[in-house]
């Protein structure tokens, strides 16, 4: 049986759409001032506002999919995403990161780590035969782990 499982992450939702209140009421207080030479809207500025939100809604979500052969990751609509193929998974254990771990894609250095993580503090630790750690933040551990270590 495969695993397929997609967490949501509210609080950067949350997050994305106070951004994208503020841009957009900046944008109207810069295209409402009068005509002059520095009014209007950047093209820069805007550009970056842009950026910017792309960046918040690409983290939206955490997809974690277990195949035959790998462990997929992938965070919204796919430009941040990993693999792993379970032929290289040495153990697999549901863990609790500590609240300074962070969200998103970060490289920890002590312990040295890379995580995975949308939501929340729950995520399971797969350590590979080359030594490396990740983490993979999940809302439910236990069914990921076991899944991790049935396919194993």
């Amino acid at each position: 049986m495969n695993y397929k499982h997609t967490q949501i992450g509210y609080l950067t939702i949350f997050a994305t759409v106070a951004v994208f209140g503020l841009f957009s009421w900046t944008q109207m207080m810069a295209r409402a001032e009068p005509p002059s030479v520095n009014s209007g809207s950047n093209l820069l500025v805007t550009a970056f506002m842009v950026f910017v939100l792309l960046l918040l809604v690409s983290f939206w979500t955490l997809n974690v999919e277990i195949t035959k052969e790998k462990i997929l990751i992938k965070f919204g609509y796919g430009f941040v995403r990993k693999s792993f193929n379970l032929s290289d998974v040495v153990t697999a254990k549901s863990v609790k990161n500590k609240w300074y771990f962070g969200w998103g894609v970060r490289r920890w250095f002590w312990p040295k780590m890379w995580i995975y993580n949308v939501s929340g503090f729950d995520a399971v630790e797969i350590v590979l035969k080359n030594g490396n750690i990740y983490r993979i933040g999940t809302d439910e551990p236990e069914k990921l782990e076991r899944a991790i270590l049935s396919k194993n």
